[in-house]
């Protein structure tokens, strides 16, 4: 995706909609009023707040395991793009960099952002798609609760994590 099509966006939220119970991330414009809302998965959302709130695993996740392996393949991530919206699934890309070579590869929206966090990548968002789906959302949130809410996110997959016994999955 072009450069100059993009606005680059940090994630500035976290949170559980109430009405329908399911996670969302907002990714706000950093030059700007605007966010975008992407409802995703209870685990994307975790591994998405663990990385936020820098919390330890003992082993690693999908997301740090993708990070190794770019790292191992001498390749880096240059940034991720949320780049279309199409019967109301949102799409992503990674772009890597393997020497003098530009990788694209498409992902969802949610495993750009948890392995960009991981990775120091910059987020962004095609501008087209920002002006279509972006709002103006009346939030006053600071850093300390971005991390409260994630911290709060983790705790409730924890929570859940407690509960389940393996003979739950058994069909």
């Amino acid at each position: 995706m072009d450069r100059e099509s993009v606005v680059q966006v940090m994630l500035k939220a976290v949170r559980v909609d109430l009405s329908s119970n399911t996670p969302v991330l907002l990714l706000k414009e950093l030059e700007g009023d605007r966010s975008l809302a992407i409802f995703v998965g209870a685990p994307e959302a975790t591994a998405i707040a663990y990385a936020v709130g820098g919390v330890e695993v003992p082993r690693p996740m999908t997301h740090d395991l993708l990070v190794t392996i770019l790292e191992s393949l001498s390749a880096s991530l240059e940034r991720v793009v949320v780049t279309e919206l199409i019967d109301r699934t949102y799409y992503a890309e990674l772009s890597l960099l393997r020497g003098t070579e530009p990788i694209a590869v498409s992902c969802r929206p949610s495993d750009a952002v948890a392995v960009a966090l991981r990775a120091g990548a910059p987020i962004f968002v095609s501008t087209e798609l920002m002006d279509q789906e972006g709002l103006v959302i009346d939030d006053e949130d600071d850093d300390e609760e971005v991390a409260e809410e994630a911290e709060d996110l983790v705790g409730m997959f924890r929570e859940f994590l407690d509960s389940i016994d393996p003979e739950d999955f058994q069909p």
